[in-house]
C-alpha cells in the first residue's frame, strides 16, 4: 500500500464521522456501524457486502480500544458478557453467510421501523419513568438476533441488543460496557467470515478514516457511560437510536 497516495484532506471528513460514530457508540452502546454503514451505503454506493466488511473490519479495531476502556471504567458485567457472547458469534457467522449468498436489504426497512419505535420508547421512559435497574431475562435469544442482523444489516448488534436490554431495565452503564465488549469478539469472527467469503478489502480511503476517528473516539466514550446519569443514557440513547434508524428507513424506501 502506497501511503504517499493518501491525501489527508480528504479523509478529514471519514475521521470526523468516525471519532463521533465512535463517541455515540462507546457512551451510548451502539451507532458506529449503523453512521458507518449508511454513509458507505447510503451516500458512496459501496455494495452492502462491501460495506459491511469494510465497517466491520475497521471495528475489530475500534470496540477492543473501547472494551478495555470500558473494563477500566469498571462498566462491564461478567455474567451478561457471556451469556451474549456465544449466541452473538452465532448470529454473526450466519448473517455474514446470508449478506454474501443473497440480498438481505428487503428486511432492513421493516428491522429499522422496529429499532425507531424502541429509540422513541426509550425516550419516553427516560423522560417521563426512569426505570428501576433489574435483571434482563431475555439474552441469548437477543444475542443470536443482534449478532446476524449486525452481520446481515451492516450493523445492529449495538441498537438492537443493547436498547433491549434496557428495555428490560438492566443498568445502563453495565448494559453499554458489556455490549461493547462483546461486540469486539463478534466483529473479530464477523470479520473472518466477510475476509473468507469475500477476501481482503484493501484499508484505504473511507475506512482508513473511519479507523482513525473511531480509535481517537473509544476511551472518551467509555468515560461518558461511566459518569451519565440512567435518565440521562435512557434519553440519548433514546434519540440516537430513533434518529439513526428513521433515517436508514427514509434512505432504504427513498
Amino acid at each position: 500500500m502506497d501511503f504517499s497516495s493518501f491525501d489527508i484532506g480528504a479523509l478529514l471528513p471519514f475521521i470526523a464521522v468516525g471519532f463521533a460514530a465512535q463517541l455515540v457508540d462507546g457512551a451510548l452502546g451502539m451507532a458506529f456501524g449503523v453512521i458507518s454503514n449508511m454513509l458507505l451505503v447510503g451516500i458512496m454506493g459501496v455494495p452492502p457486502a462491501i460495506a459491511s466488511q469494510r465497517v466491520h473490519v475497521v471495528e475489530c479495531f475500534t470496540t477492543a480500544t473501547s472494551a478495555v476502556s470500558h473494563l477500566y471504567h469498571g462498566n462491564i458485567e461478567k455474567r451478561l458478557f457471556f451469556r451474549l457472547l456465544v449466541p452473538g458469534i452465532i448470529g454473526g457467522v450466519a448473517g455474514a453467510y446470508l449478506l454474501t449468498s443473497i440480498d438481505a436489504s428487503i428486511i432492513r426497512p421493516f428491522v429499522l421501523a422496529y429499532l425507531t419505535l424502541i429509540g422513541l420508547y426509550l425516550l419516553v421512559r427516560g423522560l417521563m419513568y426512569p426505570p428501576k435497574p433489574r435483571s434482563p431475562r431475555h439474552v441469548m435469544p437477543l444475542g443470536l438476533l443482534g449478532g446476524f442482523l449486525d452481520a446481515a444489516g451492516g450493523g445492529g448488534w449495538g441498537p438492537v441488543v443493547t436498547s433491549n436490554l434496557l428495555v428490560q431495565g438492566a443498568e445502563p452503564r453495565k448494559v453499554i460496557g458489556t455490549v461493547n465488549a462483546v461486540e469486539f469478539f463478534l466483529t473479530l469472527t464477523i470479520s473472518a467470515a466477510f475476509i473468507w467469503h469475500l477476501g481482503v478489502a484493501d484499508l484505504a480511503g473511507p475506512t482508513l478514516g473511519f479507523l482513525l476517528g473511531g480509535m481517537a473516539a473509544a476511551p472518551f466514550g467509555a468515560l461518558a457511560a461511566k459518569h451519565f446519569s440512567t435518565k440521562a443514557m435512557l434519553i440519548l440513547a433514546g434519540i440516537a437510536l430513533s434518529a439513526t434508524s428513521a433515517y436508514g428507513v427514509y434512505a432504504s424506501l427513498g
